[in-house]
């Protein structure tokens, strides 16, 4: 069986495309050619099978009062018991929890990775090895956001992040990847770019065979 790469984000996992004009089909959601996810499984070759689980808005615990099913922590277990067993989940969130309506600073974010961390360890999905995680802080939201939904504080929690969740992950036996170099678009400075695709997969791919 290839290794099995789980990849469980949000939006910049799914492949959200904040400007059409930077997307080969002109859409919201970059194809396979430039997901990340996508770009990762072909630069780790045929031994592996890079997986998908990208949800727009998807937050590390927090219950959304807008949207249903958004928090990874209800998710974990049916997520990943589908795609046992596994070699390595990468867990790729964060900047959705930084939204205003969840009242929570980067140190309130890091506990509720914390707390995914322990769930995802738990989950008999790992065909009798040691549970391995790696978590990717996601780049910084950028100076010139606007986002009335998203609310106010979101730049500075999203920056303050690496701070909080290197040690959390450290403390939980999971590998950590600060991502802050991959680029954002200037359209809302959340998103990655087409060219930030191809960074994080190509120091994905120079990572993740050292972790298997």
């Amino acid at each position: 069986m290839k290794r099995q790469v789980l990849c469980f984000g949000d939006s910049n996992t799914f492949g959200y495309c904040a400007d059409p004009n930077d997307c080969a089909d002109g859409t919201h959601r970059y194809s396979e050619d430039e997901r990340w996810t996508c770009l990762l499984g072909g630069l780790l070759g045929d031994g592996y099978h890079v997986i998908e689980e990208g949800l727009s808005g998807r937050t590390t615990v927090f219950s959304d009062p807008l949207h249903e099913s958004m928090d990874a922590l209800g998710a974990a277990y049916a997520t990943l018991m589908s795609h046992e067993p596994l070699d390595l989940l990468i867990i790729m969130l964060g900047t959705n929890d930084t939204k205003e309506r969840f009242a929570a600073n980067a140190a309130a974010i890091a506990v509720g990775m914390e707390r995914l961390l322990k769930k995802c360890k738990s989950i008999e999905c790992w065909g009798g090895r040691q549970p391995n995680i790696l978590v990717v802080c996601p780049p910084p939201i950028g100076d010139g956001f606007r986002d009335e939904v998203m609310g106010e504080g979101c730049v500075e929690k999203s920056r303050a992040l690496p701070a909080y969740l290197k040690p959390v992950a450290e403390r939980n036996g999971a590998h950590f990847f600060d991502a802050r170099d991959c680029e954002f678009n200037p359209v809302d400075h959340m998103h990655l770019s087409r060219k930030g695709h191809a960074q994080l997969a190509e120091a994905l791919a120079a990572l993740v065979p050292t972790l298997i």
